[in-house]
C-alpha cells in the first residue's frame, strides 16, 4: 500500500491508501469503485471504464455543492474518456480530468488540501 496523505483538516474525506480492489478513505476500507467527495464517500456501482455513461455520474451531478472538477480514476492505467461522454458531463456543469486511479488519489488529496471543491470517481487498480 502507498500512503498518500497530506495534512488536511480532520472533517474532510482523505484518501489514505489504495490497493488492488479497494481504497481506504479516512480510515474506512471501501471495496470496489467509490466516489469521494470532501464530506463523504459513496460506493459507485459501475461495470467498468469502457461501459461508463452519463447516468453513472448521477451522484456527482446531484451533489450539493457540485464539484468544480471531477477526477476520474480509470483503474491501473490511464484511459481516454469518449468525447461524447465528456461533452455530456460538461453540458451538465462537470469538468472531468481522467487519469489512472493512483494519480487521481494523489491529485484529489493535493486539491483537497488547497481547499478546492472537488470529487474523485475511482475505479480500483
Amino acid at each position: 500500500m502507498v500512503d498518500i496523505t497530506p495534512i488536511i483538516p480532520a472533517d474532510r474525506q482523505v484518501i489514505d491508501t489504495y490497493a488492488p480492489g479497494h481504497f481506504r478513505v479516512s480510515n474506512v476500507l471501501h471495496s470496489g469503485a467509490v466516489i469521494v467527495f470532501p464530506a463523504r464517500t459513496v460506493a459507485w456501482d459501475v461495470p467498468g471504464f469502457a461501459d461508463l455513461t452519463a447516468a453513472h455520474f448521477a451522484p456527482v451531478l446531484s451533489a450539493d455543492p457540485k464539484p468544480e472538477v471531477l477526477l476520474l480514476g480509470s483503474g491501473a492505467r490511464m484511459q481516454l474518456l469518449p468525447s461524447a461522454l465528456r461533452k455530456a458531463l460538461r453540458e451538465q456543469g462537470i469538468v472531468v480530468d481522467v487519469m489512472d486511479s493512483p494519480a487521481a488519489c494523489r491529485t484529489y488529496n493535493v486539491l483537497l488540501a488547497e481547499g478546492r471543491l472537488i470529487a474523485a470517481a475511482l475505479l480500483p487498480v
